[in-house]
């Protein structure tokens, strides 16, 4: 009888560790499992980098068709501009390299003219829109038939101009005029002993035309 007391013990032992296995048997089965289940993993890609020039950067500019421009102050003419040196974004990148044309008008605005730009061909030949100005020009002169005619020679002069000067001045004869430009080279100049007078803006290129970008220029 005790005997058949300490079998029956042994096999309820045995039975309960073989049920504490098998319970924890999924759990051991699960770990490879999910060791084995896909993941992901973020991929980085580079960020492109903005390369901008910021508002209010002076981009430094010459003319090569003339000494000076003369317009009247209602007048409207076509003129190219040349970038004089390199214009580097912030982080120093060249974004518009010296010999670029800026193509663009001067404008009437407050009694004087303003360069208003329109685009840019870059070196590369690459033509994208940029928005600068110059400073308004407001210094004029009075033109009489007394004025000393080298003030004229060696300028380019707006069509408008050209018109008035040679009422006041005599006969123009410009040596070249651009169809629908509004500016010609002046040839020679001939005193014709007229009375009336007539004011001009002078534009001395080299100090009147620097451009102020009036909104970021991005390559």
């Amino acid at each position: 009888m005790l005997i058949s007391k300490r079998w029956q013990s042994r096999t309820a032992l045995f039975m309960a560790l073989g049920m504490a296995s098998v319970a924890t048997l999924p759990a051991l089965l699960a770990v490879p499992a999910a060791a084995n289940e896909p993941y992901l993993v973020g991929q980085l890609f580079p960020q492109t980098t903005r390369l901008v020039i910021p508002v209010g950067t002076v981009i430094p500019v010459r003319y090569e068709e003339a000494e000076r421009i003369i317009v009247t102050p209602d007048e409207t003419a076509s003129v190219t501009l040349i970038v004089a040196q390199d214009v580097r974004s912030s982080a120093g990148t060249v974004l518009i390299p010296a010999g670029s044309e800026i193509e663009g008008e001067l404008q009437p605005n407050g009694g004087g003219t303003q360069f208003v730009s329109e685009e840019i061909t870059l070196t590369s030949g690459q033509t994208l829109p940029i928005e600068a100005t110059s400073e308004v020009i407001t210094d004029t002169q009075v033109i009489t038939e007394d004025t000393d005619p080298d003030i004229l020679r060696g300028a380019v002069i707006g069509a408008a101009a050209a018109a008035v000067l040679s009422e006041v001045l005599g006969s123009i004869d410009l040596g070249e005029v651009l169809a629908g430009a509004g500016l010609g080279a002046l040839g020679s100049l001939l005193l014709g002993g007229g009375e009336e007078e007539v004011e001009v803006v002078i534009i001395e290129p080299e100090t009147d035309l620097d451009l102020t970008l009036q909104s970021e220029f991005e390559r």
